[in-house]
């Protein structure tokens, strides 16, 4: 099968829209695919079940959606994170106060490693729902995160691809990402805990029903049942398709910032052009209990 990296021309772009306004807060897309910046809400107050649902609606229907000016307590930041589930711990990143929220400090001691199109907690049995990520501090320019909608990547594929990978599956493990920090006494544990696990190549989300392809590039390592030679071949490809502009939005961080993503939808790009100036985060990951399921 002959692949083709990229090609110009229209592509399709389909969006799960809203059945209905939303009456809670103001929406502003940032793409006409995906990203929108929510307004006239305060996420420190309490969050009553009318909120709660317009703003799972509205992560439906955007995969990415942004919100500026919120001084969010530990707290809050959990109670925000729980409109969608529970949240967990990724068992390589560092805490802070608050052992489900990561603490992502990089600048002079560390710089910035994520700059790889991937998806979180993909080497887990069940993948992480979403993610919550607010800017404690930020440089005053650059820091950029970017997403890309994985659903119009798996729209695009040609057809005689789409036929290859239905019914494929991959191989995904962290041994080659977060193994290479972990001393080698210690790996052996770790895998105990945490074994290479299988996931399709072609997902169908449990909640929109969109066909979304579930290939990143530091998690998955190779295809099952697939040659060696067509498995890196073809990978290589998949992977690839996060980077076409079209699908893509792009955040510029402030203070107060959060971010909230579909996990399940998305993949993300957090770019490293800040360094050594400092860039601090905080992150909750959202269970990713009915990935394999009902929800």
């Amino acid at each position: 099968m002959a692949l083709r990296l990229m090609q110009g021309g229209i592509r399709t772009l389909e969006r799960t829209a809203a059945d209905e306004p939303y009456k809670r807060f103001a929406v502003r897309p940032v793409t006409s695919l995906i990203g929108a910046e929510i307004s006239d809400v305060d996420l420190t107050a309490p969050l009553d079940e009318e909120l709660r649902e317009e703003l799972r609606r509205a992560l439906l229907e955007w995969k990415v959606i942004f919100f500026r000016d919120q001084s969010l307590s530990p707290e809050q930041h959990i109670q925000l994170a729980c409109v969608w589930g529970e949240p967990e711990a990724n068992p390589f990143f560092p805490t802070g106060d608050e052992a489900r929220i990561s603490r992502l400090a990089k600048g002079t001691d560390m710089y910035g490693k994520e700059n790889l199109w991937h998806s979180d907690h993909s080497f887990l049995a069940e993948p992480a729902r979403g993610s919550v990520l607010r800017a404690i501090e930020v440089p005053d320019h650059a820091g950029d995160t970017m997403w890309a909608d994985m659903a119009a990547a798996y729209d695009n594929l040609p057809e005689e691809v789409k036929e290859r990978i239905d019914g494929l599956e991959a191989e995904h493990d962290w041994i080659d990402t977060w193994g290479r920090a972990i001393p080698e006494e210690q790996r052996d544990a770790v895998r105990e805990k945490l074994p290479t696990v299988v996931h399709p190549v072609v997902k169908v989300h449990p909640l929109s029903g969109r066909r979304t392809l579930y290939v990143n590039e530091p998690f998955t390592m190779r295809l099952v049942g697939v040659p060696e030679d067509e498995s890196h071949t073809l990978l290589e490809y998949l992977r690839a398709q996060a980077r076409v502009p079209e699908y893509q939005v792009r955040f510029r961080w402030e203070p107060g910032s959060v971010a909230v993503w579909d996990n399940w939808a998305v993949q993300h790009y957090a770019i490293n052009d800040y360094y050594p100036r400092r860039r601090v985060m905080e992150r909750i990951a959202i269970a990713g209990t009915g990935w394999n399921g009902t929800v």
